[in-house]
């Protein structure tokens, strides 16, 4: 039997509902207060006549809203849940703690072990999966999710491996609380396991000196041999497609198709029917859509932060279950199809503003890499340099060239806001527009002047100094007036008398319209 209270907060209440079922003999089997304003109760099985003296009783401790019975608690909902999930998983799934014990088996991990579900739980994993380094991997100072050949009972599988994070009471960190090991068959994985061995990737093109870029590909290896949606984060011009499409061709599904959909790009009133297709009308054929094409490969949706409301809500549900409808039809089709996603803003600020699906972005967000700007991976700036340099000088059918050495220590210390793409674009201009055979200087390259904080200045400016300070003043001011906005908190930040601080606004136009 299940009760459900529904109550208040108000320290002390269990307390006092478990010694009114002290005072009745009543055992309590499981008690479950997660859920906020509830507390559910799993009693012995109690006749009307005895339901019939406890529940008002129940009912007049203070803050008791009201107590019924309900046919399950929360917790066994999911539990049972979850369980039949796992059970109906043609994978094998185990979960181990921090000591290599399994704590859980599903039935097909359990035929695959051979033993009894009592012999396999509590066990150390290494007495039937050899091959890969578990504890070392728990213990090593990030613990990343990893995909490893590995051999149980003599037989090769493909293990995939995802650390499991508890949040911690209090604070925003984390603890690790063990893993999960999805095991594969080779009849399920195909070509994964010769890419595994040839370590054949899609990273050889990527250029990475600095240790920062080092460490990004060492992840973006391991997550490219897992099924899971990726989202990869970065400002403008960072690289995101193309790590992409590298994760993509280092996976099992390089020898399928790699479609690219910019979500910015996507009109409301077509985006629909381009992602899922259109059902057939008199006279004209069914029009498969861009999901649907890409069956057995990979999705590449960028600037997913810029989808509508609409296809965001379309877009879960096809990641939930792999299904979706045609516009106009009612047959669900089902696709195998690995998501991979890019944004250069920050989803989970939009999600707290409500401009993007808080669902949606963590059905998205299960693994993640984040790309640094080109300021932040400096040793990479003239090894890029020079491969553009090479390869426009090719293209355009240009000599050969070099940087000065004044340009190599300028382009170290440029901010670069536009990163890598900007760098291209610098390098192709001043190769398309040089002349003779001499080095590639830094004017040659013809960049704008650009400060942290401040953006970009005019290289070319022609006017008075006071011209100068005016337009320098007026940014500055516009800037900041959103953040103190009165003329006393501004001229506390700047320094100066309020009255001037008032006059320089109204000289600029800056504040409140009047009505």
């Amino acid at each position: 039997m299940r009760l459900e209270v529904s109550c208040d907060d108000r320290i002390g209440l269990a307390r006092a509902i478990l010694e009114v079922l002290e005072q009745h003999q009543i055992n309590v089997n499981a008690i479950d207060a997660e859920s906020q304003g509830y507390i559910y109760l799993q009693l012995p099985d109690l006749s009307f006549d005895e339901l019939a003296v406890l529940l008002p009783i129940l009912r007049k401790i203070d803050a008791v809203k009201d107590v019924r019975t309900v046919p399950f608690m929360p917790s066994e909902r999911e539990h049972y849940a979850l369980e039949t999930l796992l059970s109906t998983l043609p994978d094998a799934v185990l979960s181990i703690d921090t000591k290599l014990k399994i704590t859980m088996a599903n039935d097909s991990a359990v035929a695959i072990l051979g033993s009894a579900r009592d012999e396999v739980e509590g066990q150390l994993l290494s007495n039937w999966v050899q091959g890969f380094g578990f504890q070392r991997w728990l213990q090593s100072e990030e613990v990343l999710p990893q995909a490893s050949r590995v051999q149980v009972q003599g037989s090769d599988y493909l293990a995939e491996m995802f650390p499991i994070h508890l949040p911690e009471v209090g604070s925003e960190g984390t603890s690790l609380a063990g893993a999960v090991v999805l095991l594969k068959s080779p009849s399920r994985v195909g070509k994964q396991f010769n890419a595994l061995q040839q370590q054949v990737t899609g990273f050889d093109t990527v250029l990475a000196q600095s240790d920062k870029m080092k460490a990004l590909l060492e992840q973006a290896r391991r997550m490219a041999q897992l099924e899971a949606p990726l989202l990869i984060s970065g400002e403008t011009g960072t690289g995101k497609e193309l790590m992409a499409r590298a994760c993509h061709d280092a996976s099992l599904r390089a020898e399928k198709s790699f479609v690219v959909i910019n979500c910015a790009s996507l009109p409301d009133a077509v985006a629909e029917s381009e992602l899922f297709g259109l059902a057939s009308a008199p006279g004209q054929p069914i029009k498969k859509g861009v999901i649907e094409q890409a069956n057995g490969g990979t999705i590449f949706l960028d600037e997913v932060a810029d989808m509508s409301a609409q296809l965001q809500v379309k877009l879960l549900r096809f990641i939930q279950d792999g299904r979706f409808r045609r516009v106009g039809d009612d047959e669900e089709i089902a696709v195998d199809v690995r998501i991979i996603c890019a944004s250069q803003k920050d989803l989970s600020d939009l999600c707290q503003q409500g401009k993007f699906r808080e669902d949606l972005y963590y059905r998205i967000n299960v693994l993640n890499l984040m790309l640094p700007p080109l300021r932040e991976r400096q040793a990479d700036i003239v090894p890029l340099a020079e491969l553009f340099l090479e390869h426009y000088s090719q293209q355009l059918g240009s000599p050969s060239r070099q940087l000065s050495g004044e340009c190599r220590e300028f382009i170290r210390h440029y901010a670069w806001p536009g990163n890598v793409r900007q760098l291209k674009n610098a390098l192709f201009r001043a190769v398309s527009m040089a002349e003779g055979m001499g080095e590639i200087g830094s004017d040659d390259l013809r960049l704008p002047a650009w400060t942290e904080g401040f953006g970009y200045f005019d290289q070319e400016f022609e006017g008075t100094l006071e011209q100068a300070v005016k337009q320098f003043e007026s940014s500055l001011l516009r800037r900041l007036y959103p953040a103190y906005p009165s003329t006393r908190q501004l001229a506390k930040k700047l320094g100066v008398s309020h009255t001037a601080i008032a006059n320089k606004l109204r000289e600029y136009g800056i504040g409140k319209k009047r009505k």
